[in-house]
């Protein structure tokens, strides 16, 4: 199988990305950007990615950092609990709720400010992110390479985990190669796919460059 082939295979069969299995249409707007932060938070945790996504779908009615922040904390729970994120959900429900308090302190509720005062930088931008409750390096790490379908400062984006993805299906371990062999366009969906491969053994079975 071609480069080029396993590539488009790999997209057809993992290529959607995380927000859109959330339910979430990513845009540079507020609404949006913050469900995809509050999705990086559920998926930066020991717990399997279709738990996170499920409970992120959820939380959706909590989809603004003033709605987030509102709830009580047995509402975030409750929601958590719909979506069987059971094991981390009373730590993560005050998690999400003090981290809405603060970018609505900070940001005013608002990524796009945050995204403005790290000017351009990946590094500054990811260690913004951290300061937000319950984000560690691996959950800013999911949502930048989620978000630069929409901050195209970040592309290309891919993770130790994505890079992984593309060690196991033959494809280049480097960022800028792997950025060669799609569109801006399909950056993310490709980082979603590699990361599938690192995470799901039949991906990487049925794949191979």
């Amino acid at each position: 199988m071609s480069t080029k082939t396993a590539v488009r295979d790999l997209l057809d069969r993992a290529g959607t990305t995380y927000a859109e299995e959330a339910g979430i249409k990513l845009e540079d707007k507020p609404a949006p950007l913050y469900r995809l932060l509050v999705l990086s938070v559920l998926l930066s945790t020991r717990i399997k990615a279709g738990i996170a996504v499920s409970a992120a779908r959820e939380l959706a009615e909590f989809g603004t950092p003033q709605k987030m922040r509102d709830a009580t904390w047995q509402q975030r729970v409750d929601a958590l609990g719909r979506g069987h994120y059971v094991r981390y959900d009373e730590s993560t429900a005050t998690s999400l709720g003090d981290g809405a308090e603060y970018l609505l302190d900070r940001y005013r509720g608002d990524l796009r400010k945050l995204r403005d005062e790290a000017g351009g930088g990946i590094k500054a931008l990811k260690s913004k992110l951290q300061e937000v409750k319950g984000l560690g390096p691996v959950g800013a790490d999911i949502f930048c390479r989620e978000a630069q379908a929409v901050w195209p400062e970040l592309r290309p984006y891919f993770d130790k985990k994505a890079l992984s993805g593309a060690k196991k299906v033959g494809l280049p371990e480097d960022a800028k190669r792997l950025a060669e062999l799609v569109g801006d366009k399909d950056l993310a969906r490709l980082a979603a796919a590699l990361v599938r491969a690192t995470l799901e053994k039949d991906v990487a079975e049925k794949v191979s460059a």
